[in-house]
C-alpha cells in the first residue's frame, strides 16, 4: 500500500531527530553519530532513490556535526565514523533502486500476463462461439467434441461445422488453422464466415468450394496455412447416402462401418489453404449404408510429443474397433478418453452416422 508522502518522509525525518536527541541527551564520547546511518536505511524502505541519495547526505553532514561536537576534533577517528555512514547511506541507495528497478519489473510483467490473458480470454470466447451445434437430420445424426489443449494457456484455431447448402445437401467441415493465439482466433473467425458464404454460392462440390475459399484468403492477404476437409453428404436416389469430400492438407477421414470395419480414407491429399494458391483441388465420392460413420478430426487428436501424424493414425483405427455399435456420443467421448488426455494441441471431432 502506497503511504503518503507526508507520512513517508515522516519516518526517516523522526530517525534523524531520534540520532540527534540521543547523542544530546547521552552526552559526549558515547559515539551515537555513527547510529546516523539508519536515516538513509530507513527511508529507503518507504521512499525512491532520489530521496534516500538526499537522507543520506543529510545523515553523512549530521554524523560530521555531531562527532566533531563529541570528540571536539576531525581526526581520524571521526572521519572512519563518517565514512561508515557514507558507506551505509551508498549501500541503501543501491538497495533502493534496485527494490524499485524489481517492482517495476514485476508490475510491467503483471499488466503483460493480464493483457495476454484478456485477449486469450476473448480469442477463447470467440472460438467457441464459432462451434454451433451441428442439424439433426431425418437421414443423418451428428455429435461434435471440442477440447482445448491441456499443455499451456493456448488457443487455437480448430473448428467444425456443419450446414446445408442450396443443392440439398449438407456440408460437415473440419478445419485446422497454424498457430495458437488470437490471430489464429481471428483467422478461424474470417475463414469460416468466408466458407459458410461461399458454399451458398459456389457449386460443383467441395473441391470447387475448397479453391473459391483459397482465392478469397489469397486476395485478402492471408499468410496463414488453414488444413481442411470438407465433405458434402446427401440422400443418394440409389439408395444410401452419397459422400463427397475433398481434403486440404488435413488428416485423413474415419469411415466406421457398420459391419465394424474402420478404414482410412486416405485419398491423395491437396496442398493446405494458403500454401500454393491456385492449386488444383479434386473430389473423392463414395456411397454410405445406413449404420455407416463418417469421422472428422484435427491433427491434436492423433498427434502428440511421443507420437507422429502415421503412429497416431494407427492408434486411432485400433481405438474405433469395435465402435459400430456404440452411440456417436460413446464413439467420440472415448476417443477423447483414450486419445485426447494426451494432447498437446486442441482437439475437434465432428461425427457423422446415416441413420
Amino acid at each position: 500500500m502506497d503511504r503518503p508522502a507526508g507520512a513517508a518522509h515522516a519516518l526517516p525525518v523522526a530517525a534523524l531527530a531520534a540520532v540527534v536527541g540521543a547523542d544530546l541527551l547521552l552526552g559526549r564520547d558515547q559515539g551515537v553519530a555513527g547510529l546516523a546511518v539508519v536515516v538513509p536505511a530507513t527511508a529507503a524502505t518507504v521512499l525512491g532513490g532520489r530521496a534516500t541519495a538526499v537522507y543520506g547526505a543529510l545523515a553523512v553532514v549530521v554524523a560530521a556535526l555531531l562527532g566533531a561536537y563529541d570528540r571536539g576534533d576531525t581526526g581520524a577517528a571521526l572521519a572512519v565514523q563518517v565514512g561508515g555512514v557514507a558507506v551505509g547511506a551508498a549501500a541503501a541507495v543501491a538497495a533502493c533502486v534496485r527494490s524499485q528497478r524489481e517492482e517495476r519489473q514485476v508490475a510491467r510483467l503483471v499488466a503483460e500476463k493480464a493483457a495476454d490473458r484478456a485477449v486469450l480470454d476473448l480469442s477463447e470466447t470467440l472460438q467457441r462461439s464459432l462451434l454451433t451445434e451441428p442439424p439433426q437430420l431425418a437421414w443423418l445424426s451428428t455429435a461434435t467434441r471440442y477440447r482445448p489443449a491441456t499443455a499451456g494457456a493456448y488457443v487455437g484455431g480448430d473448428w467444425y461445422d456443419a450446414f446445408a447448402v442450396p443443392d440439398g445437401t449438407t456440408l460437415l467441415v473440419i478445419a485446422d488453422v497454424a498457430g495458437h493465439d488470437a490471430v489464429s482466433a481471428a483467422t478461424m473467425a474470417q475463414t469460416r464466415g468466408m466458407l459458410r458464404g461461399l458454399a451458398q454460392s459456389v457449386g460443383g462440390g467441395p473441391a470447387a468450394v475448397l479453391s473459391a475459399l483459397d482465392r478469397a484468403l489469397d486476395d485478402l492477404g492471408n499468410r496463414s496455412l488453414v488444413t481442411m476437409a470438407v465433405a458434402a453428404v446427401g440422400p443418394d436416389p440409389g439408395g444410401g447416402v452419397r459422400l463427397r469430400w475433398s481434403n486440404a492438407g488435413h488428416p485423413p477421414p474415419v469411415l466406421i462401418g457398420a459391419d465394424g470395419g474402420v478404414h482410412l480414407l486416405e485419398r491423395p491429399v491437396d496442398p493446405p489453404l494458403g500454401a500454393v494458391p491456385g492449386a488444383p483441388r479434386v473430389d473423392h465420392a463414395l456411397t454410405l449404408a445406413p449404420g455407416d460413420t463418417l469421422l472428422l478430426y484435427t491433427d491434436g487428436l492423433v498427434e502428440s510429443r511421443t507420437a507422429e501424424l502415421d503412429a497416431g493414425l494407427v492408434v486411432l483405427v485400433e481405438a474405433l474397433s469395435g465402435s459400430a455399435e456404440q452411440s456417436l456420443d460413446e464413439v467420440c467421448d472415448g476417443l477423447l478418453g483414450r486419445l485426447g488426455r494426451r494432447a498437446r494441441d486442441d482437439v475437434a471431432v465432428l461425427a457423422a452416422r446415416v441413420r
